[in-house]
């Protein structure tokens, strides 16, 4: 266990060695909270609410949501690359396992990106923009363990895909849309309850929701009680389920590797 550590040590010492990459992503992250700001705040001008939700309800769900769907993508583009690159080989040969390696590194890049860039722009937000606190200790504990799950979930899911790398030809195409539905029904760009009672249902047996939908519900209040551990029982799910389908399909994926000498 101590080699991952390392891994994800390095990893931190990497990322923190691009600053001008640092200031680039940050500037635009701020700039992307400011269009999101007077996005809403003009949707409002005319309104008092929408579905339930004041302004700050809703630009405090738009700005965590944001936040968090920073880290719900993993290193499957890495995993892809490796594996299309032919690497892959030399990587099975190395004495760790490389998917533990990839996800270590992984944490590695999301725990520096939260205390250089997360951490100090949500602090500017509930400065500056009206974001609000969960209404109580308990919604503030369950909401991080919620994000904990949907991190996790979307991790998985994001290693699921690079491995039909395995099967692809050019897995580009496949991540593009990967991105486009978990934006999309993940509910990052706007709360689910605005979206019709269908899509709502269909979203419900789908794992997206369940990486930005669900914490961020359950830090505005949308989900409280008996909704919000339902759904985190659906999180545990969700992350149990994904992470068998992974160990199946990666140990079926490396058996199509073959490796002349080894």
């Amino acid at each position: 266990m101590r080699k991952y550590f390392e891994f994800a040590r390095v990893q931190m010492q990497v990322h923190a060695a691009y600053s001008a990459w640092f200031w680039a992503n940050t500037f635009s992250i701020l700039l992307r909270m400011l269009v999101i700001y007077f996005f809403w705040k003009a949707v409002y001008s005319s309104r008092t609410e929408i579905e339930g939700l004041p302004f700050d309800g809703m630009i405090t769900y738009i700005i965590i949501a944001m936040f968090l769907q920073m880290f719900v993508s993993g290193v499957g583009q890495e995993l892809a690359h490796t594996i299309k690159d032919g690497n892959v080989a030399i990587e099975l040969m190395r004495p760790y396992n490389l998917i533990t390696r990839l996800v270590a590194m992984d944490l590695g890049d999301k725990v520096i990106h939260f205390v250089r860039g997360a951490l100090p722009l949500s602090i500017l937000a509930f400065i500056f923009m009206d974001i609000t606190l969960p209404t109580t200790w308990q919604a503030g504990l369950l909401f991080l363990l919620s994000a904990f799950m949907g991190i996790w979930i979307g991790t998985f899911f994001d290693l699921l895909i690079a491995i039909l790398a395995f099967w692809t030809i050019n897995l580009w195409g496949l991540q593009v849309m990967k991105e486009a539905v978990i934006s999309f029904f993940s509910g990052a760009l706007v709360p689910l309850i605005l979206f019709p009672e269908w899509f709502q249902t269909i979203s419900l047996f789908l794992p997206f929701q369940a990486m930005v939908y669900v914490p961020v519900a359950i830090y505005t209040g949308i989900l409280t009680g008996t909704e919000a551990w339902l759904a985190l029982g659906s999180q545990i799910f969700w992350v149990v389920s994904l992470f068998i389908l992974l160990r199946i399909l990666w140990s079926i994926a490396i058996k199509k590797v073959t490796i002349f000498g080894g």
